[in-house]
């Protein structure tokens, strides 16, 4: 007994220790997209204003892609449970346990929840040659040829996927549009502004500079209301505003650790992404992009967990409605 109980005095100690020298050396966030996407641009922001917090310790991004998220996912499920290995992930996360009914990890079992980083409206665009400028003109066109026409996304398990997935559900078409999957948001966004394609739905991130520079046209956006304060979006309507009732979606990005990952460890990273949060030039960098920077309770790990709950349950429902898996 006296052995036993100097054994588990010895190993609190030891991560008490460890946890009180955390980070004793550089710390890596995976990002489980391509370098340049706006996953990535979060991350590296993010990278940057946690730094400082985390006593100026290296943060390196490292980009693990493929498989529509699930091959970084899977790589810090896997990682030591130290807190050097994190994942920054998007609405994926909810995701991916309807879209691959077979996997390596589960979302709420295999991660520490470290908190919500921003949320990420979406736009609804169109090729440069489509014969509409507002969103009415648009949407009796497409009422009229959805058939004939195509939607463009990132691929299976993407944000563009997954907001095309909600709308053509909300629309309720008589002929779906046919969807096509790209390796990518780069080439899908290049094959709209080209014409190749017809429509698509994407990130403020990534939808906000080719919608300034005229080369696609903006219908709307997908949150509740219209996006008053953003400099360029603030004119366009909601969807929901539009006819598509409670048709409300934001591309949200949040940190995970490895399972098993000590509490004290857990608690540091939350409170140095809690200072990044509000910390103005990060703030100011995530408006730039069209995001949101988060301010409620699901900054904390708690809130953080039950809102990604809450969402697997919403996207389960569209996902099997749609009949499109990625298995």
């Amino acid at each position: 007994m006296k052995k036993i109980l100097a054994f588990a005095l010895t190993a609190a100690v030891s991560a008490g220790a460890f946890a009180q020298e955390f980070p004793a050396k550089p710390i890596t966030i995976v990002v489980p997209f391509a370098a340049g996407g706006p996953t990535d641009l979060v991350a590296r922001q993010l990278a940057e204003a946690m730094r400082k917090p985390l006593g100026g310790v290296n943060i390196v991004v490292e980009n693990a892609a493929g498989a529509g998220g699930t091959i970084g996912a899977t790589k810090v499920a896997r990682a030591a449970p130290d807190g050097y290995t994190v994942l920054v992930w998007h609405i994926g996360m909810a995701a991916t346990t309807s879209l691959y009914r077979k996997q390596a990890f589960q979302p709420l079992e295999d991660f520490e929840f470290l908190g919500m980083i921003n949320d990420v409206p979406m736009t609804l665009l169109g090729a440069p040659k489509l014969p509409a400028n507002t969103y009415r003109d648009f949407e009796n066109y497409i009422r009229a040829n959805g058939g004939k026409l195509n939607l463009a996304h990132a691929g299976l398990g993407s944000a563009s996927h997954l907001c095309g997935l909600m709308w053509q559900s909300a629309m309720k078409l008589d002929k779906s549009m046919t969807t096509i999957a790209y390796r990518g948001t780069g080439p899908a966004m290049n094959d709209l502004i080209g014409g190749q394609v017809d429509v698509m739905c994407d990130q403020t991130t990534n939808t906000t500079s080719q919608i300034e520079a005229g080369r696609v046209k903006a219908f709307a956006v997908t949150t509740a209301k219209p996006l008053s304060n953003h400099r360029l979006l603030k004119d366009y309507p909601s969807l929901q505003e539009m006819g598509l009732k409670n048709f409300n979606l934001t591309i949200w990005h949040g940190m995970y650790a490895p399972k098993g990952t000590p509490a004290a460890v857990t608690k540091k990273l939350n409170d140095a992404l809690v200072v990044a949060l509000k910390d103005p030039e990060f703030i100011k960098r995530q408006e730039q992009l069209g995001a949101m920077v988060v301010t409620d309770n699901r900054m904390t790990p708690a809130g953080h967990r039950n809102f990604v709950a809450a969402e697997v349950t919403k996207l389960k429902g569209v996902i099997d409605a749609a009949g499109q898996f990625a298995d």
